[in-house]
């Protein structure tokens, strides 16, 4: 899968921009994370009571990509993998759950969120060192005595990562959890409900994961309320009336992710999704994975109907105003580069808890185009 392939050079770019800072040797980047119209595999248990402020009554049993887990309390040394993602880190930090992390291996070098970076640095590392996949090896993950590991995808808990597999730490007695939606990414033989998932994700497998993680810890209140704001917010976004507004999201700091030469272009399910609620559509609209975006080359890119650029970033320093004078040299038939419309985003365009706060800023550069 293609952002596996690109997992060493976005990591090696993070950790290079994380110099200097002592907390941790294992900071580095996120991955990009259901539909609506895909099953929902994340709960098969009936004290499960979705978007309830009931509290959670242990023994809670929940299954995880097959698995059953039993949790008979909150749990309370959580290990949080890398898997080049930030969302499981949010996730905790928007539930207020810090308290909870022996050790966390995610970071991003930008956010959109006020805060947000400063807040994941805070937090414990655990003394990890990533292997050279980029992954928790095996024996830090057992030395630090965890009752809760999570990964952002199956393949974290994988031997060919040098990671902790999921059935040595089921014989320990420690639960494991991958975010549902990714329940097939790395897995040798993902079931099709889990596959179908995975392939049609949406910004809404963010607040599933966020839900899931509030009852396994009995926090459904800050859930509820966390959401509730989320989705007021999303709602209250007005699309503009007239032609579709064209939206290209690029981030050309990770133009080595592709063979094409490029900025790194988004498009899939979980892109169109974002863009979509945000009153737009996708310039690449309809393709069915997001391995698929790997082909956009400088060709495609010509041809594009582009209002909007947004464009990504994801380590300090990174200049946007250039970034997006650039592209526009090379793409100077674009309505976006003839009127001189972008904006930026980080990491809420990924898989992740703040997916509204992402939503939010590609409406108000919609909006602009008038």
């Amino acid at each position: 899968m293609r952002n596996r392939l690109i997992v060493p050079i976005i990591a090696s770019a993070l950790l290079l921009a994380a110099c200097g800072d002592d907390k941790s040797s294992a900071d580095t980047t996120p991955a990009a994370p259901d539909t609506s119209d895909a099953p929902d595999t994340s709960v098969a248990s009936t004290e499960m009571a979705h978007g309830s402020e009931d509290a959670t009554e242990y023994p809670l049993t929940i299954t995880n990509c097959g698995r059953e887990l039993t949790f008979e309390k909150p749990p309370e040394r959580v290990l949080i993998l890398n898997g080049t993602s930030v969302a499981e880190v949010e996730t905790f930090i928007a539930l207020g759950l810090e308290d909870h992390i022996i050790a966390n291996s995610q970071s991003y070098g930008v956010s959109d969120v006020d805060g947000m970076v400063e807040k994941i640095a805070a937090l414990p590392t655990g003394g990890l060192e990533l292997n050279e996949n980029f992954e928790v090896p095996k024996e830090q993950t057992l030395a630090l005595n965890p009752d809760f590991v999570i990964s952002t995808w199956a393949g974290g808990f994988t031997e060919a990562m040098g990671s902790v597999t999921r059935d040595e730490l089921d014989s320990l007695g420690i639960n494991s959890y991958v975010t549902p939606v990714n329940c097939a990414y790395g897995a040798e033989n993902p079931s099709p409900e889990d596959q179908a998932a995975n392939e049609n994700q949406t910004y809404e497998a963010s607040f599933q994961l966020l839900e899931e993680i509030a009852t396994i810890f009995d926090v459904q209140h800050e859930a509820e309320h966390f959401l509730e704001h989320a989705r007021e917010d999303i709602a209250a976004i007005e699309v503009p009336a007239g032609d579709p507004v064209h939206v290209l999201v690029a981030y050309p700091g990770m133009s080595m992710m592709g063979p094409n030469g490029v900025p790194a272009v988004f498009a899939g399910p979980l892109s169109d999704s974002i863009i979509e609620a945000a009153g737009g559509v996708n310039s690449f609209d309809g393709m069915a994975t997001f391995a698929e975006s790997a082909n956009i080359n400088a060709e495609a890119l010509a041809a594009a109907d582009v209002d909007v650029l947004i464009v990504g970033i994801f380590m300090p320093g990174e200049n946007v105003d250039d970034y997006a004078a650039q592209i526009f040299a090379q793409y100077p038939q674009w309505d976006a580069a003839k009127n001189n419309r972008y904006a930026s985003i980080a990491e809420t365009f990924y898989l992740g808890p703040y997916n509204a706060v992402g939503i939010q800023k590609i409406a108000e550069a919609i909006a602009a185009v008038g």
